[in-house]
């Protein structure tokens, strides 16, 4: 079996060696071996375990989703229904995010154009200083 050392992973996975301490605190990887000396070593399956973990944050889960997602991978067929209940409701978070900038970036193109038309003032400033 391969280990690997920190600052190994952090180059490979673009991530901070505090960031790796940090998982390891809130219990994201909870079995990390040490040398006699105390130096983490990471091997494949925590190397995995990070790419799903990287993953997941790309798909814009929270620390506390992942997880649980985590704890779901070990079982994916009995949590099945979780892991699509989970989803779902990311997925639907997603889809107002998504109308909310839809709406902004309407708004922005409105002020823009209004912007070069206009002879007297800023649109974009008058529409800051009114809006609460």
């Amino acid at each position: 079996m391969a280990f690997y050392r920190i600052g190994d992973v952090t180059k490979q996975f673009n991530v901070t060696a505090d960031t790796l301490r940090y998982y390891e605190k809130i219990g994201l990887f909870p079995d990390v071996s040490r040398t006699a000396a105390g130096v983490r070593q990471y091997n494949d399956k925590d190397l995995s375990r990070l790419r799903f973990i990287k993953r997941a944050q790309y798909m814009n889960f929270t620390l506390e989703e992942i997880k649980d997602l985590l704890e779901m991978r070990a079982a994916p067929q009995t949590a099945k229904d979780s892991i699509r209940q989970l989803t779902a409701l990311k997925l639907s978070a997603i889809e107002e995010q998504v109308s909310e900038l839809t709406t902004l970036k309407n708004e922005l193109t409105l002020l823009l154009n209004l912007c070069r038309g206009s002879k007297d003032g800023c649109p974009i400033i008058d529409d800051l200083d009114s809006s609460v």
